[in-house]
């Protein structure tokens, strides 16, 4: 079909405003045809605005809500559309097993951000028009989202990544310099990297079917996705058409979460749960480039502790078509859910071992100092050379254990912590001990996949 020849007309809501769209070849263009009933536009002023302008408005008879701005603001969305959807089915959020409602109100994203993560992994492209466009056509895409609670509590939810370790330490080092702007990612990863921090866990995780999909398989999620398409009888077997999926409350509790669970424990880099592929200009094939988007399953990465040439190239490999995957310090596993803790007792071992070096370094570093001329007449002396001896050499040990976290000094290194904390979705975590669950198709986006030729 020739450009020239495609005519398309629809009616779009904002807010309470109603607009005509028209394109006609390369011309597009919208008027208001219904003035009753006016409201300014909604200007967010603070944190979380738009998630509470969501949950206390009244969206009968609306198809969707449209947000222009980054993944923040897709985020608070989120928030809002799940949390008055299941208010009104009566599902509790903080239930870690309950069955959440599929939400029948579309979001739609036109793209004002750094990253816009999620538009450019739904869509191939952070482009407004092209997402406009998407919205007054009317395309819909489910989109799995993952719930983080800590016991019984609902923590968030999460759409692109959940990440501990590296990604947790460089969100908590950027929150030190926004008077930085933008650039204070950049600086931040960088000086985190170079302190070569990794942490104990232990990670406890649901497999997915690996006859479905892998997350090795190097295939691509793209528009009419057939394991997103087919796991939609998966994921809902009582329901027939969209239209009762998204009518009808569904069942209270869901058998996703039987099965047998995978324990592994060890010192670990990172630790990242990416629902989707969480690709951007920066990363074009993403965090994990063969993740669906409606699958309801997630891919859960561990990076084991490695030396910080092997950890550099793991980062470098998400630049560039290299499989990111191929490293003997990686793993990846597709997931349902996942529960991280702490190794027993594994916290109060590295607070002591750190302290009781900083002890033995401190002292000895004292006596030098209160008296040098003491050290050299014991040495000369020769009656404690065998003594001094087993103390430095104590010393060494104690201080390369101390050391050996970072192996270049700098400002965010010169005190080792031995926990790191959560990102999600761009927010620190208040809770290191969390646990994770993948709610397929939860929700709909004005949105069609990657088209093909976009890659």
């Amino acid at each position: 079909m020739e450009m020239d020849s495609l005519r398309v007309e629809s009616s779009l809501w904002i807010g309470n405003k109603r607009y005509r769209a028209f394109l006609s070849g390369w011309y597009f263009s919208w008027t208001e045809i219904d003035k009753t009933n006016r409201e300014q536009k909604t200007m967010t002023e603070r944190t979380n605005q738009a998630r509470d302008y969501i949950l206390k408005k009244d969206v009968t008879g609306f198809d969707g809500v449209i947000c222009v701005g980054g993944d923040g603001m897709f985020s608070e969305l989120l928030h809002g559309v799940i949390g008055r959807t299941q208010k009104e089915a009566g599902i509790s959020e903080h239930e870690p097993t309950v069955m959440l409602q599929p939400c029948d109100l579309h979001i739609g994203i036109i793209p004002g951000g750094s990253t816009d993560c999620v538009c450019f992994t739904t869509i191939g492209i952070n482009d407004p028009v092209t997402s406009t466009l998407h919205i007054i056509i009317g395309d819909s895409q489910p989109l799995d989202v993952c719930s983080v609670h800590y016991q019984s509590t609902l923590v968030r939810y999460s759409v692109s990544m959940v990440g501990y370790g590296f990604y947790g330490d460089v969100l908590a080092e950027s929150e030190r310099h926004r008077w930085m702007g933008p650039l204070r990612y950049d600086y931040s990863g960088c000086m985190v990297y170079l302190c070569n921090r990794s942490y104990p866990g232990l990670v406890q995780y649901l497999p997915a079917d690996s006859h479905i999909s892998s997350p090795r398989d190097n295939t691509r999620c793209l528009s009419g996705c057939r394991v997103c398409s087919e796991s939609k009888e998966r994921l809902f077997p009582h329901f027939e058409s969209s239209s009762s999926l998204y009518s009808t409350n569904v069942s209270q509790y869901s058998s996703e979460l039987e099965g047998e669970w995978v324990t592994v424990e060890g010192r670990f880099k990172c630790i990242s749960l990416a629902c989707i592929s969480s690709s951007c200009p920066r990363s074009p094939k993403g965090l994990s480039p063969s993740a669906h988007l409606a699958d309801g399953t997630a891919d859960l990465i561990l990076v084991r502790e490695t030396n910080p040439l092997g950890f550099l190239t793991y980062l470098h490999r998400h630049t560039n078509t290299q499989d990111q995957f191929d490293l003997p310090f990686v793993e990846v596993h597709r997931v349902k859910a996942v529960r991280f803790s702490l190794p027993p007792g594994g916290e109060e071992e590295e607070e002591e071992e750190e302290e009781e070096g900083d002890r033995e370094i401190q002292a000895s570093a004292e006596r030098v100092l209160e008296d040098p001329e003491k050290l050299s007449s014991s040495n000369a002396a020769g009656h404690s050379q065998q003594h001094l001896a087993g103390r430095k050499e104590r010393g060494n040990v104690t201080t390369s254990r101390v050391k050996r976290r970072g192996f270049v000094c700098g400002p965010c290194c010169t005190k080792p912590r031995s926990i790191s904390v959560w990102n999600c979705d761009g927010e620190i975590l208040p809770h290191t001990e969390i646990s994770c669950r993948v709610h397929g198709q939860l929700v709909r986006l004005f949105a069609r996949g990657i088209e093909d030729s976009t890659i």
